[in-house]
């Protein structure tokens, strides 16, 4: 089955056709950087036009690259939430087009629940699973029980790690956006040289406005003599925090596989850090290759495909975007819905 996927959550619009769940067909995705940099980040009104204006080209490509056409696709999953409501209606409204238009099944796919299946497409390991989704909008540690089974353990009360990095950059007047250039730049500083708090130590959630204002203080009170040292310090905090938690997750929950995703989890540093623990530990990691961690189409399109084979579709008439989508099981959302009506 050759299942067409789309991706507008952010500032990537992206495309992609995947076979049976796990062989790429194409993936295209076009980055929206250059238009967002003189910003110091990401403008929705500016994202969502951008998307209007590629999403059409972005999938005459993927065709392309496939040597398919539009009469091979068998469905189509496109990311319905969370993220900037005006991008995700782009991509939305398409897929429902074609959906209609061409008669061809329709899912709709959480943007984290694409992450945490990311690995589908490269690994067969089976749920269940500790996920650890890290990106700019999103950390969360959530608990796969099962494709579409699923226990939230933990997410931020504030700022998200991707957020973070993006703000201390701006702090040591890096650029945008941040996460790459902090890591380039902690490759040559001293992580032991500032001590940053780690916040709720005994807690599944995340916590990083505290350590995003340590640092704005560290300046404020040393100045960025040293921005290499405070870049390797505060790098340092964050892969900490993420790490621990993630393996206290496993442990209380007698799960001992944890995945990683999202766009941070291109992050090497996170990466190695994460590895060596398990390994302590006897916890198994899986971490998907980079071009695949980061906002995509092909892992919309490979946890579509799964739910198209357990009978689930979305209706095209009825599927909406959702700016705040949270990860939780189905038929939990189902009996929410009932209550409501």
């Amino acid at each position: 089955m050759l299942v067409l996927g789309m991706e507008t959550s952010c500032d990537e619009t992206a495309v992609a056709i995947v076979e049976n769940g796990k062989k790429i067909c194409a993936n295209i995705v076009s980055s929206q950087l250059k238009l967002h940099h003189r910003f110091g980040g990401v403008v929705p009104e500016l994202a969502s036009r951008a998307h209007l204006e590629s999403l059409p080209l972005v999938l005459r490509a993927a065709l392309r690259r496939s040597n398919l056409s539009l009469t091979d696709i068998k469905a189509i999953a496109v990311t319905y939430g969370p993220g900037l409501i005006g991008c995700l209606i782009v991509g939305v409204s398409l897929a429902k087009s074609l959906s209609y238009a061409l008669s061809l099944p329709l899912i709709g796919v959480n943007h984290l629940e694409g992450h945490l299946h990311s690995y589908l497409l490269t690994s067969s390991l089976s749920p269940p699973f500790i996920g650890l989704v890290v990106s700019g909008g999103h950390t969360s540690l959530i608990l796969v029980k099962d494709y579409g089974d699923y226990r939230s353990l933990g997410e931020t009360r504030d700022d998200a790690a991707g957020e973070a990095y993006d703000k201390v950059a701006r702090m040591l007047k890096l650029g945008y956006p941040g996460g790459p250039l902090i890591e380039k730049l902690a490759r040559e500083g001293n992580p032991e040289s500032v001590k940053f708090p780690r916040a709720l130590p005994n807690s599944l959630d995340f916590s990083f406005s505290g350590l995003k204002t340590a640092v704005l203080y560290y300046i404020q009170k040393c100045g960025i003599a040293n921005p290499a040292d405070i870049a390797a310090s505060f790098q340092a905090a964050v892969v900490d925090v993420l790490v621990k938690k993630s393996l206290m997750a496993a442990e209380k929950t007698g799960v001992e596989k944890i995945v990683l995703g999202g766009g941070v989890a291109a992050n090497e540093a996170l990466r190695r850090a994460l590895k060596e623990a398990g390994k302590k530990k006897g916890i198994k990691v899986y971490i998907p290759p980079k071009r695949l961690a980061t906002d995509n189409a092909a892992m919309v399109a490979a946890i579509g495909y799964y739910y198209l084979q357990r009978g689930e579709r979305s209706d095209p008439f009825s599927l909406d975007a959702i700016s705040d989508l949270r990860v939780e099981s189905r038929e939990r959302r189902e009996e929410e819905v009932d209550c409501i009506l």
